[in-house]
């Protein structure tokens, strides 16, 4: 039996060796290398020179650092929520139509996996405030169209806008999670006198809440790490409105070459996403319905 375990065993690391390798030298490898490169002064041109906690103590008297973070913090507290509950609603019209589901569903994932300058650069010319297919619109109702972009007062609401473009990756799994949710459970719910609303409150919401939690966590995290539209589009502007904080950490390491300074960004900018993502984990036991839990404790 020992033989023949050790042979599993070996068989098995052997098989997921490849993996392993790959994320020592491509994941944890840099990781820890950029914790060393954070605690020096680095330019690429020079040999790096220790300085400690420096960089993480100069990055909080840094007003730009900071207000990149107020954006960030912005554009999540604004675009997820709009995301999670626009995929929603569209998730359940879908999971009512009879007819070319399967088609609408691709209809509505496929922008999600069109490339991302492709889609920016669309975005720029709708939002443009002379030719833009969006005050186009707007003026045929008699609404002035803002000046979008470079408007620092409409550029952030803009990107925010342009990240509804992907919200199929979400609808497609709400559309999942709605055709797991036994019919039995709606009948017996409107049986009982309970109308659409409650239904949808009482009985659907908790029951893909699962789903609901999962694209909560993963929108969360790519909203702080946002970068794309931020950079094709504004590079930061106007007067800093959209410069998030993963353009503030490019603009600091590949064109101020100052990668010490931006590797501290990083750092910091990952325990913040990890403070969040803890926190909404902690929080799901008072949300989140796993009904396999609850029949195993029945």
């Amino acid at each position: 039996m020992r033989k023949a375990w050790n042979t599993d065993a070996t068989k098995f690391y052997l098989l997921i060796s490849p993996w392993i390798i790959g994320f020592l030298v491509f994941i944890a490898g840099p990781m820890l290398a950029s914790v060393v490169i954070s605690l020096t002064e680095w330019s690429l041109l020079r040999d790096p020179v220790f300085v400690g906690l420096d960089n993480y103590r100069n990055l909080f008297r840094d007003s730009r650092f900071t207000q990149s973070l107020r954006v960030t913090a912005r554009y999540t507290l604004i675009s997820v929520p709009i995301k999670i509950l626009l995929a929603l609603i569209i998730a359940m019209l879908l999971d009512r139509i009879k007819y070319f589901r399967n088609a609408l569903r691709t209809v509505f994932y496929l922008p999600s996996v069109v490339s991302g300058v492709a889609v920016v650069v669309l975005w720029i010319w709708m939002f443009n405030p002379e030719i833009g297919l969006i005050n186009y619109l707007l003026g045929l109702v008699g609404i002035p169209g803002p000046r979008w972009l470079y408007d620092p007062n409409w550029a952030l609401e803009a990107l925010i806008i342009m990240s509804f473009w992907g919200i199929g990756r979400e609808i497609v799994i709400f559309l999942a999670a709605l055709q797991g949710v036994p019919d039995r459970l709606r009948e017996a719910a409107m049986i009982d006198g309970a109308n659409s609303l409650q239904v949808i409150r009482n009985v659907t919401i908790p029951m893909i809440s699962p789903a609901i939690f999962f694209n909560v966590v993963m929108d969360m995290i790519s909203s702080f790490q946002v970068f794309t539209d931020a950079y094709v589009a504004t590079e930061g502007g106007p007067l800093g409105a959209t410069r998030v904080t993963v353009l503030y950490l490019y603009q600091q390491a590949f064109q101020q070459l100052r990668m010490g300074y931006a590797s501290a960004i990083a750092w910091i900018l990952f325990f913040i996403i990890l403070f969040f993502t803890l926190l909404v984990f902690k929080s799901s036991s008072l949300w989140v319905y796993y009904e396999s839990e609850v029949k195993g404790g029945a």
